[in-house]
């Protein structure tokens, strides 16, 4: 089984809080100072970041290729006090269509990844058409120094009634990390099996500002963290801010 299915009920449960804190801030940050309003949240998953950017007054759309992930995203209604609750809807990122234009966008906890390169390029093309000019674009990835550490490492998460037990298979020639999932689900006494893979695409700095670039995005910068800051030679994560520069 590929993509986040199984994954997908227990995945709040294992993603840090501060995590989403730390976009939060950030995101209010950026998107406050350029005067967005609307925002779509790209890869958007569980919706967790979707719903804290509604309660900070944002008009949201958030948009996932899992339909699990999204179901968990409805779910969340009764948590969060908003006037008007994100829209959700079910796209892969290369097929985006939005039925008008957003202010700003968003894509967190290395979704970029996820994309091969010919669906990354499609990707930006099509949020290209649906982000306002100069409308402001933040995304994280994470860096082949972060595959090299991770590479043949196994891993354990639980949550309450999940455990789910992972490696990692970086292949250095091909430049994509392979996770494989074991996940357990308590149903009553006994625990159901399911396995998820998930594939990861490796990006440099230079080959994503290009990529950017040629799909009419400007003022690339790139940063080391959150709050955003210089990134550090061997950092696992970047952090790349840019603004549509469409004619």
């Amino acid at each position: 089984m590929t993509g986040y299915s199984s994954l997908a009920a227990f995945y709040d449960g294992i993603m840090p809080a501060v995590d989403y804190e730390l976009w939060l801030e950030c995101c209010d940050g950026l998107f406050a100072a350029c005067g967005a309003k609307t925002v779509i949240d790209l890869a958007c998953g569980t919706g967790r970041l979707s719903w804290m950017m509604a309660e900070r007054g944002y008009e949201v759309i958030g948009v996932d290729a899992s339909a699990e992930m999204l179901t968990v995203a409805q779910s969340k209604s009764g948590s969060f006090k908003v006037s008007e609750p994100p829209m959700f809807i079910q796209q892969s990122l290369e097929e985006l269509d939005l039925y008008g234009t957003v202010d700003a966008a968003v894509c967190s906890m290395d979704g970029i990844n996820y994309l091969s390169p010919d669906a990354l390029d499609k990707a930006l093309r099509r949020l290209g058409l649906f982000l306002e000019k100069n409308g402001v674009f933040i995304f994280d990835i994470n860096t082949p120094r972060k595959f090299e550490k991770i590479d043949g490492c196994a891993f354990i998460d639980e949550s309450d009634g999940a455990y789910c037990a992972w490696n990692a298979d970086y292949d250095k020639e091909k430049e994509i990390c392979l996770f494989e999932m074991d996940i357990f689900l308590r149903e009553g006494k006994l625990w159901r099996r399911e396995a998820e893979e998930h594939t990861e695409h490796v990006y440099r700095v230079g080959q994503m500002k290009k990529k950017l670039a040629g799909a009419g995005f400007s003022d690339i910068e790139v940063f080391g963290g959150l709050p955003l800051r210089q990134p550090e030679p061997n950092a696992d994560r970047l952090f790349f801010v840019c603004r549509n520069g469409k004619k």
